[in-house]
This record gives structure tokens, C-alpha cells and sequence, in this order.
């Protein structure tokens, strides 16, 4: 019986081989080769969305700096960012302008930020700032281009990003959403420095460029335009040495450095089948969630703890390279921390407490215990599930503990209500929610001290209000 059963799987097995032909399995190879270009090439082309949106939509350009000049709202469609405090951000190139430097100023009375800078594959390089390497006494950061190895002048730390673009996110803390306090938050801010190290006699001044009127939309597309982005990123910067393996997975899809990027419409359609497979594939495995922080409960550490690992140590280890973890990372999230923890931490919760996932027609509760062990700040903002932005028009993402207006319990907790219409009294304590979607959380701590990772607090599961 064993031996017929085997006969048969293997004459169906021949038989799906010569049923395919030639250009069936072309077309095959070409639907795989996208998906798994998706997966990898992630980071550099949320890195390159970004990129555009401040060359396209706004007047800002390289090497200089765009900002918000309020704390973010929906208008701001990147992923998962923090509405609580203030966002600057610098796209770097060092092709023309050659080594650039990034002043990060001391912390004082008038402010403090916190600074992380990446390349363009979003790989952690330092933070900066409050919690940074300079623990909020200033620095200078000097971003090299590949190959450049000095002589470099005194009093830098030198940066070695091995990619001609870089990218730097400072955000600027804040007492308050009061005026005058996100006033003196983008003043501070301003005292950041951005400029070449061929000018560093005399500094030119810096750019910064308002954007907060603009719809800045780096939300990840699922269609063929996903690799007119990992084009550009391919022709403009060099190979990574452990990227190799990719060029000639990219040249069937019609993307080699050096030449024109015309591919058939045979190719865009496998391309546009391909990033569908990997957009499902990114979509379950985000769905199964991350490793618990608090055991029993979901809420989960903001990525898979191998990415973490190997992100932070530069990805040196020549026996891991966690592409699939990058890739699902960046679907959801931009910035790379070179030290998570020290600065800031984020947890992720994408179900409530009954393991259901969050219905923007239903309203639930978060009971935040007083007295959480954080030197800065907590927050805890909603986000599309979808997407992983802002929720589109609603006036509010978040609630924090430096919002002045939140009501607390008499024992000093917080409680959080997430919903389409605030609970009666509760307006204050409110995070609004999209009836038509669903919705996901993202607490942060920023300045987490010992006492929050020997989990001597803990935040209990978000539970919905019958």
C-alpha cells in the first residue's frame, strides 16, 4: 500500500511538472523573487516613501531639516509615530556634499531631545540627546560616506554608515501641549546643527522647514509602486557586501544598477502578485504577534527580539541575518535605536484581553497603575490596524502622562478609554477611534528605569466596556 501511495504522489508530481510550462515557471520564479524582494528591500523603501513625501510635498530638501510645528495629527501618515512629542527629521546624502555633521545640542532648563540616527536601511548608527551616547551633554556626529576613512578631525564621533544616504529623527521633548510649551520645544530643537564638515569653519545655517500642514503619507503601498522605490534605492547607493546575493534576484524583476528600469507588463503583474503574497505573509505573522512583556498578557515587545539583537550589534554576526523580522518591522515602524531601553522602550498590544481584536465601534478601557517607573514621560496612542498610522480625522491619537488635562483615579492611576464617542465625563481620558476600522495600541516609556524592565510594574490587558 506504501509503495502505491508513493507511486501515485510521485506520477501527480511529474505530472504538475510537465504541466508547467516554460513561461508559467518564469512566471512563477518572478511572483517568488518580488515577494521575497518585498520582504527584504522593506526598510530602504519605507526609508525612500519618506524620502519622496519631503521632496514632493514639501520644500524641504536634503540636508536640511523639516519638522512639525505642533504635535502630530493624522495629517502626518508615517508609521506609527509619537503625537506626544515634537518631530524633526534630516535626510542626509553625503554623495555631493561629502562627510555631513549633526550637532545635537545639550540638554538644559529650555529642553532636551531625543535623537536616533539611521542609514538607509533604517540600521540603528547611535542615539543621541537626553538618554543617548552623550547623555544630554551635546555631540557632534560626523555621518561619512562609504570608503572615506580619515583622517578625521578631533572631537566628532565619527559615524560609518556604509550607505550614501542617512537618515536622523530628533524628537523634542515636551512639559505639556500647551502653547507655549511646544513653543519652547521647537526652539530648542532649532539649536540642532546640520551641515558639511567642508563648512565646519564657518557654519551655514541650517534649514528648517514647517511641515505641518502637509498630508505626509510614507504608509507602505502593496502594488507594483513598491519597486519603482526599491529602484531609486538600488541605483543611488552601493551594495552592502551582505546584500549581494540580491543583485541578480532584482535584475530578472528589471532592477540593475546602471540601467534603465523598464520592466515588461508581464513582470509588473508577477511584481504586483508577488508584494500582495508578501503583504499577507508580513500580515500573519504580525497578527501571531511578538514575544509577551508582561507574561499573560498582549501586550509584546515592539519586534522580534532576534532583529533587535542583530540590529543593534550592526548585524556582524555572520550566521544571522533576520530579514523576514526586518521586513515585518518596517511594515509597521520606521527608525532603528541603537540602544533600546536606555532612552525609550515601546510595547506593542494588537488584542485585548479576551485575545479579540480591537473593533473602532466598540469602546474598551486601559487601566495605566499609578506611579509608573519612567524618568520622562508614558503614552499610549491608537493607530490604524491597517496602515499603522494616525487614524485618518480624528483630532486626537493619544494620551499622556505630560498631558495636563488627563484625569487621575484618587489613588494616582489613569484610566484610558478607547472608542467612537467618549464615555460620559471622561472626555479628557479619551482616545477616539474609526467605527468603519479597526484599530491597534502602542504604549512608549521614555526614560524606563530598572524598576519597569524588572517588571516590578505592570500593565494589565486593555478590556472592553459592555
Amino acid at each position: 500500500m506504501r509503495t502505491l501511495l508513493t507511486l501515485m504522489i510521485g506520477l501527480s508530481l511529474a505530472g504538475m511538472a510537465q504541466a508547467a510550462t516554460p513561461s508559467q515557471a518564469n512566471e512563477t520564479l518572478l511572483q517568488s523573487r518580488a515577494a521575497q524582494a518585498t520582504i527584504w528591500g522593506m526598510p530602504a523603501v519605507n526609508y525612500d516613501l519618506m524620502r519622496q513625501q519631503m521632496l514632493t510635498k514639501t520644500a524641504g530638501k536634503e540636508n536640511q531639516v523639516i519638522y512639525w510645528g505642533r504635535p502630530l495629527d493624522w495629517h502626518n501618515q508615517t508609521l506609527t509615530p509619537n503625537p506626544d512629542t515634537i518631530y524633526f527629521m534630516t535626510f542626509l546624502n553625503t554623495k555631493e556634499a561629502g562627510p555631513m555633521v549633526v550637532e545635537i545640542p545639550p540638554a538644559d532648563a529650555s529642553g532636551s531631545l531625543n535623537a536616533n540616527i539611521v542609514n538607509i536601511w533604517q540600521a540603528p548608527l547611535e542615539d543621541a540627546g537626553l538618554l543617548g551616547v552623550d547623555k544630554g551633554k551635546g555631540i557632534k556626529l560626523l555621518i561619512v560616506p562609504p570608503g572615506q576613512k580619515g583622517p578625521w578631525p578631533a572631537g566628532y564621533e565619527v559615524l560609518e554608515p556604509g550607505t550614501l544616504g542617512s537618515y536622523a529623527l530628533f524628537r523634542s521633548n515636551m512639559k505639556s501641549h500647551a502653547p507655549a510649551d511646544v513653543a519652547r520645544s521647537i526652539a530648542y530643537a532649532k539649536r540642532v546643527k546640520v551641515y558639511p564638515l567642508s563648512k565646519a569653519v564657518h557654519p551655514p545655517e541650517t534649514v528648517f522647514v514647517d511641515v505641518q500642514n502637509v498630508e505626509f503619507d510614507s504608509t507602505i503601498r502593496y502594488d507594483d509602486s513598491f519597486f519603482d522605490n526599491l529602484n531609486r534605492v538600488v541605483q543611488f547607493d552601493p551594495w552592502l557586501d551582505r546584500d549581494r546575493v540580491m543583485i541578480d534576484q532584482l535584475r530578472s524583476l528589471g532592477i540593475e544598477k546602471g540601467k534603465p528600469y523598464a520592466p515588461s507588463a508581464e513582470t509588473r503583474l508577477a511584481m504586483t502578485a508577488g508584494v500582495h503574497d508578501a503583504q499577507e505573509y508580513l500580515a500573519a505573522k504580525y497578527d501571531a504577534g511578538f514575544p509577551p512583556f508582561y507574561e499573560g498578557t498582549h501586550w509584546t515587545m515592539p519586534a522580534d527580539p532576534a532583529l533587535i539583537k542583530e540590529a543593534q550589534a550592526g548585524f556582524s554576526d555572520p550566521d544571522a541575518y533576520p530579514v523576514d523580522a526586518r521586513g515585518l518591522s518596517y511594515s509597521y515602524a520606521y527608525i532603528g535605536l541603537k540602544r533600546l531601553g536606555a532612552g525609550q522602550f515601546y510595547m506593542i498590544n494588537i488584542k485585548d484581553k479576551q485575545g479579540t481584536s480591537y473593533d473602532g465601534s466598540k469602546t474598551y478601557r486601559l487601566h495605566v497603575p499609578a506611579n509608573v517607573p519612567v524618568e520622562q514621560y508614558w503614552s499610549v496612542t491608537a493607530y490604524d490596524r491597517e496602515t499603522h498610522a494616525l487614524i485618518k480625522h480624528m483630532d486626537r491619537a493619544s494620551r499622556a502622562s505630560n498631558s495636563a488635562e488627563i484625569q487621575k483615579n484618587a489613588d494616582g492611576s489613569i484610566d484610558i478609554y478607547f472608542g467612537p464617542k467618549a464615555p460620559a465625563g471622561k472626555e479628557s481620558n479619551w482616545i477616539p477611534t474609526d467605527p468603519q476600522r479597526r484599530f491597534e495600541l502602542m504604549f512608549r516609556a521614555y526614560g524606563p528605569t530598572k524598576a519597569f524592565f524588572e517588571k516590578q510594574w505592570r500593565l494589565p490587558d486593555v478590556e472592553r466596556e459592555s
